[in-house]
């Protein structure tokens, strides 16, 4: 047995201890097909698009961070769901989730949440992207809320890294956290939008980022012109952008990050030598591992306000309200 897996086995074994309301295998005498039926939904989707995969893992962080992992970034038969927030903006992915849905519908239905299939895509979509496998402690249950001023506090590109850390901690997730999760930005674009105070008006009057490499900002204003289409996307990765690694913490390191929130990582003693954990020459040896540290990471976020019980429900369709 490596000892990534036995590693993964340990801490699925952990978690399953100290959240009685979530465990792995949660569907194994209810729904024994489920996390098949997901992969196959998103490996489908996967092959026909190859942005989806990080479309599916951005859609578990943006659901967690508001309200928990409850699902309730799928709902769109309320006067202004949660999806329609202004941080929400570019959201893919949910009709994969949809499809999912009605195909576990048709399997066992009513017995697995619109909750659980999220993280669950996220898991198969970072397979996809050659990533690291994992085990998801399931049994979430959907949420009753959908609201888009919830999503006020999500983070931000533009935070600063006080602002980011803090929003994490409150959510339970460290400093650790802050920098593993936000090297899932190996994979997906963004869009020029994202990108224009950073390049033109990072200060009153006018200027970029001077964080950004001054071999790197010529490319990234090529890539979005000041008159350029705001809709325009470039890679948040600029060495592998659909490949699961941690190229991106280096890239950071050296001034090649793209967002700004990622530049910001830089800006602290505490996430800057989280970073440089993964990075030292003896690191492949005796260093941390990368893929075992964010599978720790995604599997705590997705812990967060998981609804169990009355608390929550099991929806037929994942966009609608029962």
């Amino acid at each position: 047995m490596s000892l990534f897996v036995f590693v993964s086995l340990l801490f699925s074994f952990l978690i399953a201890g100290s959240k009685g309301q979530l465990r792995i295998s949660f569907y194994s005498d209810t729904c024994l097909p489920a996390e098949s039926i997901v992969r196959d939904v998103v490996r489908e989707a996967s092959l026909s698009d190859p942005t989806m995969p990080a479309a599916l893992l951005r859609l578990q962080f943006h659901d967690c961070f508001v309200e928990g992992c409850d699902g309730s970034i799928l709902v769109d038969n309320v006067p202004e769901p949660e999806k329609d927030a202004f941080a929400h903006q570019g959201l893919k992915g949910l009709d994969v989730i949809e499809k999912a849905k009605a195909k576990l519908e048709e399997a066992c239905p009513g017995v697995v949440s619109c909750a659980d299939i999220v993280a669950l895509a996220a898991r198969e979509a970072i397979v996809m992207a050659n990533g690291p496998w994992y085990k998801v402690p399931t049994g979430r249950r959907d949420g009753f809320v959908s609201d888009k001023s919830l999503a006020d506090d999500m983070p931000d590109v533009s935070d600063s890294i006080l602002q980011l850390k803090t929003k994490f901690m409150d959510k339970g997730l460290t400093d650790k956290d802050l920098v593993l999760l936000s090297a899932a930005h190996t994979i997906g674009t963004t869009a020029c939008f994202f990108m224009t105070k950073r390049l033109y008006n990072f200060f009153p009057g006018g200027g970029s980022d001077p964080a950004i490499n001054p071999n790197f900002l010529p490319e990234l204003q090529a890539k979005c012109p000041r008159t350029g289409d705001v809709n325009d996307r470039l890679a948040m990765d600029i060495t592998t952008e659909r490949k699961f690694d941690k190229n991106i913490l280096r890239n950071i390191r050296e001034g090649f990050a793209v967002l700004e929130s990622d530049a910001r990582l830089n800006d602290d003693a505490r996430t800057k030598a989280v970073m440089e954990s993964y990075l030292g020459p003896f690191t492949p040896v005796l260093g941390p591992s990368f893929e075992n540290d964010f599978v720790e990471s995604i599997v705590k976020m997705g812990q967060i306000g998981v609804k169990t019980g009355s608390d929550g429900n099991i929806r037929r369709v994942c966009s609608k309200l029962d």
